[in-house]
Order: C-alpha cells, then structure tokens, then sequence
C-alpha cells in the first residue's frame, strides 16, 4: 500500500498505539477524581501537556485539550469574538480558509458582523496591502489558515502579525495550524499570535484529540460550561488516553527535530519533476519553495477527472485525494482552487497528495507511473 492522503489523516505510530493501549488498560481514571487512579491520569495531562508546549515554545497553562481542530478553531474564534463583542463586530479572514473556519465566520456574518474576506496570488499568499487597508478600530478578528490544506501554501505569519501590533487596539490573531503544527518550522509568540489551533491525527497521532494555545494575555470565552476541566476554557472529561498518545506523538517531533521533513521536502520536488517531466497539460498548483508545506503536493491534469484518477489508483493500492476531506463529499467546486483562478476543467482533475515519514522513493515512482498510465487512460475516453 502506498498512502498519500496524510492531509485527510495519518497513520498512528506504533509507540502512539502502545501509549494509547497503556493508558486505556492501567490510567483509565477520571483526572479529576482524588484517588491514585485520578493522579495517575492526571499526570499524563500535565506531561502531555509540557510536551506539546515545549515544542510550541510557549507557556504550560497556554496549551488546551480539545476534540481537534474544528473544535478548537471554534473555541478561539467565537471565544474571541464574544469578548470583544461590545468594541466592535469586523473581521478579517481570507479566501482559502479551512470549513472549519470559513463556515464559522459566515454564520457570524449571518448574525450582524461585517466580514472581510481577503483575496489571494495565484500562489495562495493574502495580499497584505489588502489586509491592512481593511483594518479599522471595530476589526476585532482577524483569523488566518497558516498552511492551506488544499494547495499547501504557508502565509507570512510574521508579517501579519507585525501588521497587527501597529494596530492602536491589535484585533484577535487566530491561526489555524491544522496543517503546520509538527511540519513546519516557526515561532508562535514572534509572529504575536494569539490563538492557534492544531490536531493529533495529523501528526500519526489518535484522532478525536487536538489542542489549542491562547495565549495567556488574550481574552477569550469559553462555549461550554460544565466542571471548568481545562483550565475552565473546555469543560468536560478529559480524552486521557488520546492526549497520552497526542503527547507520544509530539515528542517523536520534537526528538526528530525535523528530519523527517526534509526528507519529505526532497520526496515532493522529485515527484514534482517526475510528473511534469512524463505527464503533458498538468499544473502544479502548490507553490514552489519555502512558499509551501513539503507535505502537500496539488496537481490539476487536464481532461481528466480527479475523482476518477483516484479510483484507478486505488485499484494499484495507492490513495490519494481530490480535496480536503472535510469537503470532499459535496458537490461545489474547491473554493481555493477558485480562489487561485484556477478554470473549471483544471478544477475537475485535480488531485491532492499529501507525504508521509513512510513514504520512499520507490513508493514515488511507482505512483507517477501508475498515474501517468490513469490519466492516458481517463482522457482517451473523455477526448472521444
């Protein structure tokens, strides 16, 4: 099997699964009970806990348990505007937003908030001109996905957040690292974020765990309200046995100190050479360079169909995706793929593949060449 949807989810370590396991069999206590049971779960959210906020460079009591990114995205972004609904009702937040994010936001626009939505370059990048020029003293959000799940494209986080703090009164600074957390390289308190959301199973962690960092300056309401469990931000059980295999899956990060990454960097420019090299009428339409995550690689083939090219290969035994997962099943059209200026038939054939630390070389030619023969294959029908 060759997999190539690590952006949908990824596969969990085997030291993830052997933490998880443990936990389930012998810390299987409520964290907030009193007895030995209780402690010993509690302290696998304390070491989780450092773990994740070590590797994130900033404060233990900044980091928060949540159910994953979409939650966690909607913790900062309602939180964040509910405080602050009394100073003003703008926000800022772009064209290529995650679901999680974008229909958040439009449901508050629903409600009486003025949104600005900030167009992007072909290459994914906000224009920052456009940003500043729509800040005004009732912008109270401006919310940013850091790596764009579909195209990969890395936004300057710095240079948003040095645009922020010129600000008189900073509007809320939200990322949603979905897709960056634990793959690329960067420094939350330099860029002044304020809130940044991020999940377990895309890191070969357990799904149904993600975390949350607000930061300890930054007003912020909770949106439920039970037994003040996480610091009071989250209320409810604690997922012991996934944040015990989340904190496993960090610390095989931190440990690797990206190496893993850069092997996958040199995975996806090969792959990329090999493809527009052997397959005609192809765009690549993740930037090149630091412009991009390594991990995310999108193509659109001419007169194909993605959704069809998929299928063929996973009848090879290689899975790759059309889209975000979390889309994938609707019938509009990619919205960033739209955004980028991409034309509709383009649109239709196009493919996500997202790497892995699994992933080797021969894992790569073996797929462009069963690739190649789909796309041949798909437009010699459609071309009829």
């Amino acid at each position: 099997m060759i997999y190539l949807d690590n952006c949908s989810t990824t596969k969990p370590r085997d030291s993830v699964i052997e933490k998880i396991t443990e936990s389930m069999q012998m810390d299987f206590g409520n964290p907030s009970s009193l007895h030995r049971l209780g402690i010993n779960s509690e302290k696998i959210l304390k070491n989780s806990r450092k773990v994740i906020s070590d590797f994130l460079g900033v404060k233990t009591n900044e980091i928060y348990f949540t159910s994953g990114g979409t939650e966690g995205n909607n913790i900062a972004i309602q939180g964040a505007l509910n405080a602050r609904q009394n100073r003003g009702k703008h926000i800022i937040t772009t064209m290529i937003e995650h679901p999680a994010v974008m229909n958040t936001i439009k449901e508050y626009e629903k409600n009486g908030c003025r949104v600005s939505w900030i167009p992007n370059g072909v290459d994914g990048r906000i224009d920052l001109d456009k940003l500043e020029k729509e800040i005004t003293d009732q912008t109270v959000l401006v919310s940013v996905i850091h790596v764009n799940n579909e195209i990969g494209t890395i936004q300057d986080i710095e240079a948003i957040g040095e645009l922020l703090s010129k600000q008189t009164i900073k509007p809320h600074f939200h990322l949603d690292g979905v897709q960056s957390f634990g793959k690329i390289q960067f420094s939350l308190i330099g860029a002044g974020v304020d809130s940044f959301a991020f999940s377990g199973h895309k890191i070969h962690g357990p799904k149904g765990v993600g975390g949350l960092y607000i930061n300890g300056k930054a007003r912020v309401n909770p949106l439920v309200f039970g037994g003040n469990q996480e610091m009071g931000m989250r209320s409810g059980t604690e997922n012991v046995p996934g944040i015990s295999g989340f904190g496993e899956a960090v610390r095989v990060l931190a440990e690797q100190g990206f190496k893993e990454t850069q092997k996958i960097a040199e995975l996806k420019k090969s792959m990329t050479q090999m493809i527009v090299e052997q397959i005609d009428d192809v765009i690549v339409n993740s930037p090149s360079g630091k412009l991009s995550s390594p991990y995310i690689l999108n193509l659109s083939f001419g007169w194909t169909r993605g959704e069809v090219i998929l299928h063929y290969l996973e009848d090879k035994d290689i899975y790759v995706s059309t889209t975000s997962a979390c889309s994938s099943k609707g019938t509009d059209k990619s919205h960033v793929l739209k955004a980028i200026g991409l034309d509709d038939n383009h649109i239709e054939g196009t493919l996500r593949l997202c790497f892995s630390y699994e992933i080797t070389d021969e894992d790569i030619a073996r797929t462009v060449q069963v690739l190649k023969t789909s796309v041949e294959d798909v437009r010699s029908v459609m071309r009829r």
